[in-house]
């Protein structure tokens, strides 16, 4: 059976690698290290298709080091030993043939696993490069993670995925014998998700229902072809992210049996319980927020009780927690106002802090103003007294406005009764 596409045409130098321009590109953070061997441990974090693992495999083939691989799905503490100890004996202490040791989806191992790699990280044995979906602050153990740099890969865009196609279409030696035109491509890219090997998938899949060599790409074509191959859902990760979201738009509409049958769908797929778990917290805090904050609690309290129990038990306490969450009132205002924030903050700059709000630590602060004007809040009636808190340049400004709800709906009398004529709601 021939390799897929996605195989085929993985690159093999720099030169042949799309995407990720920030690290491989003329100034990237990376570029200057693997022409010059001298690679730290490292991580790189990324959704799926982006080229982790090409690149692993490149900064070996740069750096010519002796190239390990483990998957953190069906490797254990044995089998890190066997590899370490290998790589003792093809390498030097700090030498560049110091030997690489790439682990896909370290973000599974357990923290014995991760532990066994502390030393030969540690005395330079081998290199570490590590590949993850999931944030590393939260996935692999302090000790290990202070050891490795952490690269961010971002999802292709456009661009790239567009680049991707013609490379294939140019360079893979099966496709090179057809004709084939790419008339549209919205489908392709957008069923992708950004997802460099799950567009090379569909790419191919589409080309191979075919009966003739001739095809011509269109946005029907894709979606017909794909509607009926609906093995392309079915492969391990390729779903990861759609069923996540389906997961958490159940939630944010208030359907527990959506939510329900989603979250079924991800344990019976064996996906991590604290990856559910930590999207229960952002959704509890993003789509719930002040409407319910007890929410919050919940959804922090869930990810700790799995954590500590894991399957099969925890499949119920991810139950009881997906069903408070879609039935709960909602209101995303605290996600709006920080969006709000941020924005003004990226078009205005470092604004000054106002004279009365700074710290005066020192006698000339002091003697400058610095703190002077400052109201007390706690000296006056009810702990309250106005005064502006904001840069002077964006007095008045309004970045919370309460959700339509229960709770909300207090703190929108609240806020327009301290804060007469300004939070007109």
């Amino acid at each position: 059976m021939n390799e897929p596409l996605a195989e085929r045409i993985r690159p093999k130098n720099l030169e042949q690698y799309i995407s990720q321009k920030h690290l491989i590109g003329d100034d990237g953070s990376l570029t200057a290290q693997i022409k010059r061997g001298t690679i730290p441990s490292l991580i790189l974090w990324g959704p799926p298709g982006t080229g982790k693992t090409t690149l692993a495999n490149i900064i070996a083939n740069e750096s010519k080091r002796p190239f390990y691989t483990l998957s953190a799905i069906n490797s254990g503490v044995k089998d890190i030993r066997e590899v370490i100890e290998k790589a003792k004996q093809s390498g030097g202490l700090f030498t560049a043939k110091n030997p690489i040791l790439f682990i896909d989806e370290i973000h599974r191992f357990s923290k014995s696993q991760q532990d066994s790699l502390l030393a030969a990280v540690e005395k330079g044995w081998i290199t570490l490069v590590g590949a993850t979906t999931e944030n590393p602050s939260f996935e692999v153990i302090p000790a290990l993670l202070s050891r490795c740099q952490v690269y961010i890969l971002n999802a292709f865009d456009k661009n790239d995925l567009e680049a991707l196609l013609h490379r294939a279409l140019k360079e893979d030696s099966l496709l090179s014998k057809k004709n084939i035109e790419l008339k549209e491509t919205e489908a392709l890219l957008r069923l992708s998700g950004g997802d460099g090997r799950k567009l090379l998938n569909i790419f191919e899949l589409v080309i191979n229902s075919e009966a003739t060599d001739t095809v011509v790409i269109t946005n029907d074509l894709v979606m017909k072809k794909v509607q009926k191959n609906t093995v392309l859902y079915d492969k391990t990760g390729e779903q990861h992210y759609d069923i996540i979201s389906a997961f958490i738009k159940s939630i944010r509409g208030s359907d527990p049996n959506g939510a329900v049958y989603w979250l079924a769908r991800m344990i019976e797929g064996g996906e991590d319980v604290k990856f559910i778990a930590r999207r229960m917290i952002i959704s509890a805090s993003e789509d719930i927020g002040n409407a319910n904050p007890t929410a919050l609690v919940i959804a922090n309290n869930t990810f700790q009780s799995v954590t500590t129990i894991g399957y099969p038990e925890a499949r119920i306490i991810l139950s009881q927690c997906a069903i408070y969450l879609a039935t709960s009132a909602k209101s995303n205002a605290s996600y709006e106002a920080i969006n709000k924030a941020i924005s003004v903050v990226k078009q205005t700059g470092d604004l000054s802090v106002p004279i009365h709000l700074r710290n005066a630590p020192t006698k000339l602060m002091k003697d400058l103003g610095y703190g002077e004007d400052y109201k007390y809040s706690h000296s006056y009636p009810n702990n309250f007294v106005k005064q502006e808190f904001l840069p002077n340049s964006l007095e008045n400004n309004i970045f919370y406005t309460p959700g339509n709800n229960q709770r909300e709906n207090a703190l929108k009398e609240f806020l327009k009764n301290r804060w007469s004529g300004k939070y007109n709601y």
